[in-house]
């Protein structure tokens, strides 16, 4: 049990503070993390061996000009220096040589080495984590069979960094008790990238499902849109159970496409299949949008910005479409004067909804806070941090991005917090806390 440093208000009195358990589990980046991913080869025609083609055709023409033991022995060496660093291997070279085929035509009657080894020039490593795994969010897993005592099996999606400051989104499952502990259930040794049927990249709603060989931790979500083409950035996952008790998750995340960020919502009911949609509206083009658990006087409910720098409280007909709302909470703290931001969905308690929030200080410090709003009318704020509950401190001061702690999202089990947080945009550390001491410090 680690307790936090006492900090003062402004006017020099002390701040009540609270007991934080700190967990030895830190989640970091993992170059030995790769997954099989298509490589774009693409140029103008060009006059070559074979006549005027362009890059691809030619590879593709070389490649058949092989006789079958010629090909067997090269797609032989790829295999000895590749096969058991990825799982299904030849499964994903003939789903590429497919891909292949759909995009310079022709291709008719290749026999099976000769489209695998096709599909291995098409395809390249990509090492998913190698860069960062940051800001998790936490949701209740689909599947509570066998669970027993309080217990909670969960979902936890990471946003993952590799080559090129791509932003993926990969998940981890787990176990989480009553008294705060929590285990994190063994990665597989693979990944998998997940797959969509032949989208353009253009903009529009997106489909992609994970292999039917991968468990979740072996799944990874790849930006396929021209809107997220530099990445899938800060997923805010929920369970939401309609009025009729239907329920699946769904999250907001951005969409960054290199120049210009927006707002899209992940749909999924057991996290094989996943739905990735543009919103629509004036807080589409702002990030952080968090939706409530359930409608709220049957609309669709979530706490996002409009200016930047405050939280706002937003109604909905539509959950893909958000506009103008309320003004709830502005800055108003040293520790959050630059601007406030939601730290994923609210969560509810008898006593209301409890918002996680963080704040940005001096020297760009970003802290973490709370809020609890009114059970019925969640536009009123209760209650709410004066001083933040967690923030930078020696060790988790540097990475990437230094002096931030930031999370998208925590899990209630039983009386208890379980807080995962990306720690300097670089890595993952958990905490946990009883709630009521939390609450007790929101004025």
């Amino acid at each position: 049990m680690t307790a936090l440093k006492p900090l003062l208000h402004t006017d020099g009195s002390p701040s009540q503070m609270f007991e934080l358990r700190h967990h030895d589990a830190q989640l970091v980046a993992d170059p030995s993390r790769v997954v099989l991913r298509p490589f774009s080869i693409t140029a103008e025609p060009r006059g070559t061996a074979y006549g005027i083609m362009t890059r691809a055709e030619r590879i593709v023409k070389t490649v058949l000009a092989l006789s079958d033991a010629e090909c067997r022995r090269y797609l032989d060496a790829v295999d000895g220096d590749f096969f058991g660093r990825h799982w299904q291997t030849h499964s994903i070279f003939i789903d590429r040589f497919e891909q292949v085929r759909n995009l310079i035509g022709g291709l008719d009657n290749v026999n099976e080495d000769h489209a695998k080894l096709i599909g291995a020039y098409f395809s390249h490593e990509y090492s998913y984590a190698a860069a960062a795994v940051m800001n998790p969010s936490i949701v209740v897993h689909p599947d509570q069979s066998g669970v027993i005592g309080g217990a909670v099996k969960f979902v936890l999606s990471l946003r993952t960094v590799g080559e090129g400051h791509i932003s993926s989104i990969s998940f981890r499952e787990g176990l989480a008790t009553p008294d705060g502990n929590f285990t994190l259930w063994p990665e597989t040794p693979f990944a998998i990238a997940a797959t969509t049927d032949n989208h353009n990249g253009e903009g529009g709603p997106v489909a992609v499902r994970r292999h039917d060989s991968s468990p979740l931790s072996g799944v990874v979500i790849f930006p396929i849109t021209r809107a997220q083409k530099n990445g899938l950035e800060d997923l805010r996952l929920v369970r939401f159970t309609e009025d009729d008790g239907a329920a699946y998750y769904v999250g907001t995340y951005t969409a960054f496409s290199g120049r210009d960020v927006g707002c899209e919502m992940l749909t999924t009911e057991r996290f094989s299949e996943f739905d990735l949609t543009p919103l629509r509206g004036a807080a589409a083009q702002h990030k952080g949008l968090a939706l409530f658990p359930r409608r709220i006087d049957g609309r669709y409910t979530a706490i996002g910005r409009l200016d930047h720098e405050s939280l706002y409280f937003m109604q909905s007909d539509d959950r893909f479409t958000w506009n103008y709302g309320k003004r709830i909470m502005q800055p108003k703290y040293l520790w959050e004067l630059v601007q406030l931001g939601n730290c994923g969905s609210p969560i509810e308690l008898d006593e209301g909804w409890l918002l996680l929030t963080h704040g940005v200080g001096a020297m760009r410090q970003y802290s973490m806070g709370a809020a609890l709003l009114d059970k019925r009318d969640p536009s009123k704020v209760i209650g709410r941090s004066r001083e933040p509950f967690l923030t930078p401190v020696d060790e988790t001061r540097e990475g990437y991005v230094p002096n931030v702690v930031y999370t998208c999202g925590a899990l209630k089990v039983g009386e208890m917090l379980l807080l995962p947080y990306g720690v300097a945009d670089s890595s993952v550390r958990f905490v946990s806390m009883r709630i009521s001491d939390l609450l007790a410090t929101l004025k």
